[in-house]
């Protein structure tokens, strides 16, 4: 049975290789393993090792303490808590639109973002 810690370690690993747009393959390359191993890492289903973790850090340009950020946050009572899903970042396409986002230059992203934030406060 997956621990739920090594579950969450897994999506962060997954949820970084996809903002900085990086196959398993590539990442496994980096870290000098088989990508089957990623793969079982990114379910949960295989636990990673610190050192593994000091690895998957460094190719993927993060701390290790990215894996564990909101590992102990509690769910919101807010409406916007209900309204956005727990897993948001474990979301292909919610990273897919944040790495477009900040692909856009950024005037014109801060105004995309204004607009963003007017539509949602009409909805």
């Amino acid at each position: 049975m997956t621990h739920p810690v090594d579950v969450h370690v897994g999506k962060r690993v997954r949820h970084r290789r996809w903002l900085v747009g990086m196959t398993q393959q590539q990442l496994a390359e980096k870290v000098g393993i088989k990508f089957q191993q990623i793969q079982k890492y990114e379910t949960g289903a295989n636990r990673v090792s610190a050192s593994r973790l000091w690895d998957i850090a460094d190719a993927l340009d993060v701390q290790v303490s990215f894996f564990f950020d909101g590992l102990e946050a509690a769910p919101s009572d807010s409406k916007v808590g209900e309204a956005v899903p727990a897993d948001l970042m474990g979301d292909k396409e919610t990273l897919d639109l944040v790495r477009s986002y900040y692909s856009i230059p950024e005037n014109q992203r801060r105004r995309l973002f204004e607009l963003a934030r007017v539509l949602s406060d009409v909805a």
